[in-house]
């Protein structure tokens, strides 16, 4: 059926509603764009690198993923960009490009007809940070009046609904490091459900503070390569010893098919399925198991049955795969109780390996790698993957980017407090 007839069948109810992507905009510790941030995860590029924003001389972890020359003054006025917390300044430039590479034209849209759901898992820390020092120092009444909206983790959406009148459903999503995906995934449900004709919706971070390496340091959650940042990193293989934080923002435009078909948009990807779930089992570890990383995938692949999709279609997966000892592990038990021997067939990346951690912009920047691993068949690689460990024995695409006919994949993120999400992806035809 053609794209046009199968939307308008949609749209009648004949069949689900379908939803692509049609804008893409990122700002990682790779780059300030998604076509350069792309161009280094193909390549094998690292972006985490010592820690230039503080001095880390009290820390024992000295490391990161940070954005680097980083201007908000080429995206806002100056006197709002000093008002603006940087998770929020993130968000702004990752919408820009997305709306820009979207070629959407709110003057030619219904404003209620158009939202934002934008996740972070911390929000603005650094607005809380800066004031409580202030107010130790000079007394509460010098607090600033810009304080609580900068550190609302709902102000990243709510502020990008004002710059772009978009008068739909707004609001955030908060699920630690599962907070991008579902975010991608609650703007899906939007669009399915008939509330909306495109969404704005992703993820963004910026918390790399002393105090914020320092707590997720004695957790005991971060590698401590201190002498080998770029090899820090080792999602699946023997020797990681936990994850790299980092910081950034990944936005993208969802429309359904019919405003994308009538406007003559370009589609990256179709999303056609959407998991959540809860381990309900520990605060910060993942179920030893897997079960409720599996149960978040079962459900995305509930929805993608109905757009005829089911286990056997997928190509590739964008791993959660932050080289934690317990997560590499617990993802690999949970693909294959979801796709059985099917999950040997498959590629597997953690682009993590080279981006770092984005904490709740981490499922959104994956959604963007997903749907252009789809666009244009090339899957980035897991890097610094030398000595794969055997309990993680799927193919996880180790430190070389390959060529794949990719039509069906699926995006995981999986955070503290046992938050699951997963996000399902196909070629748009």
């Amino acid at each position: 059926m053609p794209l046009q007839e199968a939307a308008s069948a949609a749209h009648n109810g004949a069949s689900p509603r379908r939803v692509v992507i049609t804008g893409l905009g990122a700002v990682t510790p790779l780059g300030l764009d998604v076509a350069t941030t792309w161009e280094k995860l193909l390549a094998g590029e690292s972006g985490i690198d010592y820690i230039s924003k503080f001095d880390t001389g009290e820390l024992e972890v000295n490391f990161a993923g940070e954005v680097k020359a980083f201007d908000p003054s080429h995206y806002m006025d100056r006197k709002e960009a000093r008002r603006l917390d940087s998770y929020i300044q993130y968000a702004l430039a990752a919408t820009q490009e997305a709306v820009a590479d979207s070629g959407l034209d709110m003057a030619q849209e219904d404003p209620t007809r158009v939202g934002a759901i934008v996740g972070s898992g911390i929000g603005g820390i650094h607005a809380f940070d800066e004031n409580v020092a202030l107010t130790r120092e000079r007394g509460l009444r010098k607090v600033s009046p810009f304080m609580i909206p900068n550190m609302l983790v709902d102000s990243a959406a709510g502020k990008i609904a004002i710059d772009y009148n978009l008068q739909g459903p707004n609001h955030a999503v908060v699920s630690a490091c599962a907070s991008g995906t579902s975010a991608c995934g609650e703007a899906f449900e939007v669009l399915r459900r008939g509330d909306a004709d495109a969404m704005f919706a992703g993820g963004t971070e910026a918390a790399i503070l002393p105090i914020v390496v320092s707590a997720f340091d004695v957790m005991g959650a971060l590698s401590q390569r201190v002498t080998d940042p770029k090899g820090a990193c080792r999602p699946f293989d023997s020797d990681r010893d936990g994850f790299v934080m980092s910081e950034g923002a990944a936005i993208v435009i969802m429309e359904t098919l019919d405003h994308a078909l009538a406007r003559g948009a370009r589609i990256y990807a179709e999303v056609i399925g959407y998991g959540s779930s809860a381990d309900a089992y520990h605060m910060a570890a993942p179920h030893t198991t897997g079960r409720g990383a599996a149960a978040a995938m079962r459900m995305a692949l509930r929805k993608a049955l109905e757009y005829g999709e089911d286990a056997t279609q997928v190509n590739y997966v964008n791993a959660h795969g932050t080289a934690t000892r317990l997560n590499d592990i617990g993802e690999t038990l949970a693909l294959k109780q979801v796709l059985g021997e099917h999950a040997y067939n498959i590629r597997i990346s953690s682009t993590k390996s080279m981006t770092g951690h984005l904490l709740g912009a981490a499922g959104a920047l994956e959604t963007i790698v997903t749907s252009k691993v789809i666009q244009t068949g090339h899957i980035p690689p897991t890097i610094n993957l030398h000595n794969q460990d055997p309990e993680c024995d799927l193919n996880y695409t180790p430190n070389q980017a390959v060529q794949a006919d990719v039509r069906v994949a699926f995006s995981n993120s999986f955070g503290f407090g046992g938050h699951n999400a997963c996000i399902a992806l196909r070629r748009c035809e």
